[in-house]
């Protein structure tokens, strides 16, 4: 909330947005569950299985003629993209993962330990951060508008 007022009120509202980039992925990834379009749980983070010391995607599970025509629409572009898993059970129950941005850096990469998982997601950030600042300063010209 401090870096929306700050953004507003210091006028680098366009700024600020780049530098969430990464938050607004995760936002835009994760709509269909937000909205419940698709069945949403309450935890939807990665599961830690103590065996393995290793961070697993959390799934959730529904059947396609429970979603709205837009959930649909929506589970079937993300499968079509191949940004979620897919499994189809043979009592006709599709198990998918939860739509978040943790989760689905795991659907890429597979499980791996939460040490790694946090270095990938922080490297992210920082390279959303560095494309960032070359689109505001080097590019500032074809994206902003300048006073000549």
């Amino acid at each position: 909330m401090t870096f929306a007022v700050v953004g507003i009120l210091g006028h680098f509202s366009k700024t600020l947005l780049l530098f969430f980039l990464p938050q607004i992925l995760n936002f835009l990834y994760s709509t269909p569950q937000l909205f419940h379009f698709v069945p949403c749980p309450r935890h939807r983070l990665p599961k830690y299985d103590q065996k393995s010391d290793l961070l697993h995607i959390s799934t959730t599970e529904f059947r396609m003629d429970e979603l709205s025509r837009l959930g649909r629409l929506m589970v079937t572009v993300l499968r079509t993209l191949r940004l979620v898993s897919w499994q189809e059970q043979p009592d006709g129950r599709i198990v998918t993962n939860n739509l978040t941005l943790i989760n689905f850096v795991l659907v890429i990469f597979g499980p791996v330990h939460e040490r790694v998982a946090t270095q990938m997601l922080m490297a992210f950030q920082v390279l959303s951060t560095l494309l960032a600042l070359f689109i505001r300063y080097p590019l500032a010209n074809y994206f902003y508008a300048t006073k000549t």
